[in-house]
């Protein structure tokens, strides 16, 4: 499903645990770490979206995270030329996503990473809230950025940490 203006509808998950820390996982062969993220199907809502992502790629259920929020709207990135499939049709130029923050409140012995009969991710760890903005693959970087700077104060206030003294030392990323 790719909108109009060629990007694809998709959801991304920020799992936070009392800590403030967040949840981070390497992609499954290869150096890349990332949030968990996909794409929406035709018939979901984006709460539908993440429920079934969630599943897919940590294991968890509902009932293993309390939702906090939700970005307001779309997010987008474009994906670098390199990446762009040229000969599928529609082209997708990108993605669009709305992002949640979610609470684990189920044990961390919950997560399964081969829930899924094709696993995204091989390996996770829990990392300061701001590190994914820095370390993420560059063209994700500016929505990273987004969603947590939105995001931020719900965090917070869950945690009962002060999360915004804990920003990395770098400027925002430039681009789209």
């Amino acid at each position: 499903m790719i909108d109009p203006d060629g990007y694809r509808p998709n959801v991304g998950i920020i799992l936070l645990n009392p800590q403030g820390h967040v949840f981070w996982a390497r992609r499954i062969g290869r150096d890349g770490w990332q949030f968990p993220q996909g794409g929406m199907r035709s018939d979901e809502t984006p709460l539908e979206a993440m429920y079934r992502e969630l599943e897919e790629e940590t294991g968890l259920l509902p009932r293993h995270v309390d939702v906090l929020g939700a970005t307001p709207g779309w997010l987008r990135y474009r994906l670098p030329p390199r990446l762009v499939r040229r000969h599928d049709r529609p082209i997708c130029i990108g993605q669009k996503q709305v992002w949640f923050l979610l609470r684990l409140v189920g044990d961390e012995s919950a997560f399964r990473l081969d829930a899924n009969e094709h696993p995204e991710f091989d390996l996770w760890r829990w990392v300061d809230f701001w590190y994914p903005a820095a370390h993420v693959v560059n063209f994700k970087r500016r929505v990273y950025e987004q969603a947590l700077r939105h995001l931020v104060c719900l965090a917070e206030t869950s945690c009962r940490v002060s999360l915004r003294d804990q920003q990395w030392k770098m400027p925002l990323a430039t681009g789209t």
